[in-house]
């Protein structure tokens, strides 16, 4: 299992940028796949970006070519370039990790989330 901490949230104004952080605790050779959500105000949480513990990386069509993601060799941190900001990118964003579990038997699927960071893009 792995733990997750949500870091980089707060106020930009559009057109400028934020680098969140998800830090990684536990067995991070479990983990498959660390993604970002988002959930703005009054709606249901949505995929903004993935990445594969091979660091395969896809993005959400409203993101691409503003936003990035990355993650360090270890993943113990994956983070979310933000640039080029819009309105609409306001929300809570939480970072999700997918894996398998192999601290002993029988192994176990895990589907484990952050607390999440605010993001307001607000002039």
């Amino acid at each position: 299992q792995v733990q997750l901490v949500e870091s980089g949230g707060g106020l930009a104004q559009p057109g400028g940028s934020l680098r969140l952080a998800c830090a990684v605790s536990g067995n991070i050779d479990s983990m498959e796949l660390v993604s970002w959500y988002r959930q703005a105000p009054g709606q249901e949480r949505g995929l903004v970006a993935s990445i594969t513990a091979g660091h395969t990386m896809r993005y959400v069509d409203s993101v691409k070519g503003r936003f990035t993601i990355s993650a360090e060799i270890p993943m113990n941190t994956v983070y979310l370039q933000m640039n080029s900001l819009k309105s609409e990118d306001t929300g809570v964003y939480y970072c999700n990790a997918k894996g398998i579990a192999t601290e002993s038997l029988p192994f176990e699927d895990f589907d484990t989330w952050g607390q999440g960071t605010q993001v307001t893009v607000s002039s």
